[in-house]
């Protein structure tokens, strides 16, 4: 008899049971693949070549958890991204944006000194903004229909950042509700700054700059830091793996068992209630609690079942968003891509974070998504590419480097299906990075495609869907999989939902496994 199984070792699911073992509570956490880490995973695609294969940018974690589990102890190590974003242009030198503000101003200023005056109010709001949401990422949301003590708790410390908003709160307000469009029109007049910072509003979403809500997308990544600065998002140190190593580093000293290449057929539900969990070799194992690290999809739908669910639920369920567009391409180039005024293949600061290539003003984001919607692969995709061993020469000993490009809009069924449509995805890419970076496509050694039926079939992720179902107003907080459901707990007894597909969503960030967690030994203390 165990106290907990944890479904899944994705990087949540881990945090979730790294915080149980140490609450003395026997843990055992099961895992399908042959490796920990869910998408969050390093792997050596080719000889000596090391790659973040799904996720591959760390700036969402938690600070209470990198804290609490002490993560650096366990090899964690994060590698701060200076400048932090890069858009090439083929003939002058693009918009570099990072930590050196009077960099990032006459930057700017080359496209509008207007904009390069407004940024460092556009970024103080967003400041006191995240002051307002964070405390509440570290909690389960309040239940306006059902509150508890610790709602006012959780209230309380978000009341203080607040009111220190007072007049700019309806401003506040616009800015999560609306589209990124229109706020960031409101803001900016130039391009390419205004599809830059738009990028952050669509990354893993079914969506457009001009779709309401998101704005809170948007917002949602620029709450990313690293070392306590706002904005700074960095790598780990030999691969998104090794976050997820360390998160099972902590596990194991605190007593959970881990056993990959163990994978879950069912949940057995017994009275309404988990007993425990079915493999697929057969074995039953007991538990007094199953935590599903899995999208709700896949939870329910498929390690549950329909007969243990009211029918109220189940229709919520099926009214979840799991649309994705986006496609990973993972490669092994030659040398590094040289941009405009570059003389070598030398690392330089257009080297070290997110380059934006292809879709880079909001007419062309708009259409990117619209050729999507309409089935067909946008001639000018929005690529956002990353060269990670320009920072971290761990990854590939073997010579060269790893560049990642992160591409949308892919259509979700593309005439000719994936087989053709992921060779002209990864030719468009390429010739986009070739316009601003001459050669780049004869530089590629080796790559892969990861579409949206990849990213399933490898992680799980049903549709493909990176944040475990939409990022949408609907979908959040205590709307978050579903109206009533939002503290993790489910309506089969001594179930909880502990992956993205709960409160406060979807990135690297530990906080849905960590409150999870929180809820169960909760509710053990009651029992």
């Amino acid at each position: 008899m165990w106290d907990a199984i944890v479904v899944g070792a994705g990087h949540n699911g881990l945090a979730a049971a790294a915080y149980l073992g140490r609450a003395g509570q026997r843990t055992l956490v099961l895992e399908r693949r042959d490796r920990v880490g869910g998408a969050c995973v390093t792997e050596e695609l080719w000889p000596g070549v090391h790659v973040s294969r799904a996720a591959y940018v760390a700036g969402l974690l938690r600070p209470a958890l990198l804290r609490e589990l002490d993560l650096a102890r366990h090899g964690l190590r994060l590698l701060p991204r200076d400048p932090s974003s890069f858009t090439p242009l083929p003939d002058a030198p693009g918009l570099l944006m990072g930590r050196d503000a009077e960099a990032t101003r006459r930057s700017i200023a080359r496209f509008s000194k207007r904009d390069a005056e407004r940024l460092p109010a556009y970024e103080a709001l967003l400041d006191r903004i995240a002051q307002v949401v964070e405390p509440l990422l570290d909690a389960p949301p309040p239940d306006p229909a059902r509150p508890r003590a610790g709602d006012l708790r959780a209230l309380a410390r978000a009341l203080r950042p607040a009111l220190a908003l007072r007049r700019d709160l309806p401003r506040a307000l616009s800015l999560l509700v609306a589209p990124a469009r229109s706020t960031l029109s409101a803001w900016f007049e130039s391009e390419p700054l205004r599809a830059t910072l738009a990028t952050d509003a669509v990354i893993g979403a079914w969506a457009s700059p001009s779709t309401p809500g998101t704005g809170y997308v948007l917002f949602h990544h620029v709450m990313g830091e690293t070392g306590g600065a706002r904005g700074v998002w960095a790598y780990v140190e030999g691969g998104m793996g090794r976050l997820s190593e360390a998160l099972a580093g902590a596990c194991r000293a605190a007593g959970v068992e881990i056993q990959t290449e163990a994978a879950v057929d069912r949940i057995a539900v017994e009275s309404g209630r988990a007993r425990g969990v079915v493999l697929e070799d057969g074995r039953f194992l007991e538990a007094r609690r199953v935590l599903s690290c899995a999208d709700p999809e896949r939870t329910f739908g498929g390690l549950v079942g329909a007969e243990h669910l009211p029918p109220d639920f189940v229709r919520d369920l099926g009214a979840l968003d799991y649309r994705s567009p986006v496609v990973k391409i993972n490669a092994w180039i030659d040398r590094l891509p040289r941009f405009h005024g570059a003389i070598d293949d030398a690392p330089r600061p257009e080297h070290h974070g997110t380059i934006h290539v292809g879709a880079i003003d909001l007419d062309a984001l708009d259409q990117s998504f619209e050729a999507a919607r309409a089935g067909r692969i946008p001639e000018r995709p929005m690529v956002e590419l990353t060269l990670p061993s320009a920072v971290d020469p761990t990854l590939v000993p073997a010579g060269g480097h790893v560049a990642q490009m992160f591409v949308q809009h892919a259509p979700l069924a593309p005439e000719g299906g994936w087989d053709d449509a992921r060779r002209v995805i990864a030719e468009r890419a390429f010739a986009m990075v070739d316009e601003v970076a001459p050669g780049f496509s004869a530089s590629v050694r080796e790559h892969e495609v990861l579409a949206a039926p990849d990213l399933e079939r490898i992680f799980g992720l049903t549709g493909g869907n990176i944040f475990h179902g939409a990022m949408s107003l609907d979908r959040l907080a205590f709307l978050r999989p579903v109206v009533g459901w939002s503290r993790y707990a489910t309506p089969v007894r001594g179930l909880y939902l502990c992956g993205a597909g709960a409160h406060p969503g979807g990135g690297v960030m530990g906080a849905c496994g960590r409150n999870a967690a929180r809820a169960v030994l909760a509710e053990a203390s009651r029992a």
